[in-house]
């Protein structure tokens, strides 16, 4: 007599008892077949997990009681249920709520049509993965696997959506919130170290007055908080000769990627609308630069961002697309397109060209001009990458003003203390 085959989806990125007691008794009703999620299906609505799918594969596979693994791409069983029709759906029942209980309805739609048996097992109380990975994260996230997280977020993600932090506070604030929105739980993917925003809350002008090891010292403080990936804007990296020290230092401090601009001199913000006495960098002279530091990094996951500046100097797209390819040839791992349009027909002309080039790499944009352009339709034009580049710094501003502004005008606090967040709250908030 053939054994009745029982499905099971897991993402098992941290294996716990409350695991292995749903498998015991999945097995108790035959050959327990796990479907286990994707990187990519996971950081649909989860953090990326600790280890990556291969690795998470070769665990499951050799856990008592099962009998096949197979790959679930997305959240959604029931893709997965049509090919292999089980006799029995095993679940945990703590899909009730949030963004899988719509998940949860359509595998009881799809077991009462085919006649497949559902069965919910109560989740064991006091664990739970998330957290264990949280804490994981907190204490043994080495420098290495911090490097590599960012790739394997592009891979696995439709866009990795990057906010700006310049300061500790700001990582803590990227590190946890999240948004419900339509079931669907939002976050910040990783953090923009910014040369403005570091220069500004210094009280100095963005044109590299503040040196590197002053932005990596204030760095390390925000990397000492938060495990999310850093993209560090390195403005035009210096002189050739530096480059692999600034390369090796980002590295060790755990930095993900670095990102050099292809302008010559001293430099001058990109949303200046006056960009006279500006110049660009021959694709000769960038390209060595860009050469000099892919030699310099230790681990192949680090990335070298070349940062194309064509459209900002008025420059044509063929010679955005002409540097584009000649960096990537020198070791640029991404390409970070930059525009200071009111819309992003530039950089969409750009990823429509680039995207069918032999010499592709994921783009990167940062849409500060062109804030009305919606996300899905940066991925549409195929952008991986989008960085939010100083908001959490100008949305400070005014809001520091306006305390200050309210003290001297009532000649005491009470008046703003409703505004603004309780002491209390501020105590409670480092753990």
């Amino acid at each position: 007599m053939k054994k009745k085959t029982i499905y099971l989806s897991l993402s098992a990125d941290i294996i716990h008892t409350g695991h292995l007691k749903i498998i015991k008794k999945a097995k108790n009703y035959g050959n327990v077949i796990i479907g286990l999620l994707t990187d990519k299906a996971i950081s649909e609505n989860k953090t990326i997990p600790l280890i990556n799918y291969d690795q998470r594969f070769e665990i499951v596979k050799n856990l008592k009681y099962v009998s096949k693994v197979v790959k679930q791409n997305e959240w959604d069983d029931t893709i997965n249920l049509k090919k292999i029709k089980p006799d029995f759906i095993i679940h945990g029942d703590d899909w009730k709520k949030g963004p899988q209980k719509k998940f949860r309805e359509k595998v009881i739609k799809f077991s009462k049509k085919f006649g497949i048996k559902f069965i919910e097992i109560p989740y064991t109380k006091k664990i739970s993965s998330s957290s264990i990975q949280k804490k994981i994260k907190n204490i043994y996230l080495d420098r290495e696997s911090r490097v590599s997280i960012l790739k394997r977020l592009i891979e696995s993600k439709k866009i990795v959506r990057v906010l700006e932090s310049h300061s500790a506070l700001t990582g803590l604030i990227i590190e946890n919130l999240s948004v419900n929105k339509n079931n669907k739980i939002q976050t910040y993917d990783a953090m923009w170290s910014s040369s403005l925003t570091d220069s500004t809350l210094r009280g100095k002008p963005d044109n590299q007055s503040v040196d590197y090891s002053t932005r990596i010292s204030g760095l390390n403080e925000i990397m000492d908080v938060t495990t999310k990936p850093v993209i560090f804007d390195g403005d035009n990296g210096g002189r050739i000769e530096h480059i692999k020290f600034l390369v090796r230092s980002l590295e060790r401090a755990g930095v993900s990627a670095l990102v050099l601009e292809d302008k010559s001199g001293l430099k001058k913000n990109s949303l200046y609308k006056n960009q006279s006495g500006v110049k660009q960098e021959s694709i000769k002279k960038f390209s060595k630069k860009l050469y000099a530091a892919a030699q310099a990094k230790i681990s192949n996951d680090f990335f070298i961002v070349a940062r194309i500046e064509s459209f900002i100097l008025g420059k044509s797209l063929n010679d955005a697309i002409k540097r584009a390819e000649a960096y990537v040839k020198s070791g640029a791992n991404a390409i970070l397109i930059h525009s200071k349009s009111k819309n992003p027909n530039e950089i969409f002309s750009f990823s429509k060209v680039f995207l069918k080039s032999k010499y592709y790499r994921p783009i990167i944009v940062v849409p500060s001009t062109y804030s009305k352009t919606l996300e899905k339709d940066l991925i549409k034009n195929g952008i991986k990458i989008v960085i939010y580049a100083n908001h959490l710094l100008r949305a400070s501003y005014p809001a520091m003003i306006a305390a200050a502004k309210s003290i001297l005008v009532n000649q005491r606090a009470i008046k703003i203390e409703k505004k603004i967040t309780p002491i209390g709250q501020i105590l409670d908030l480092i753990k």
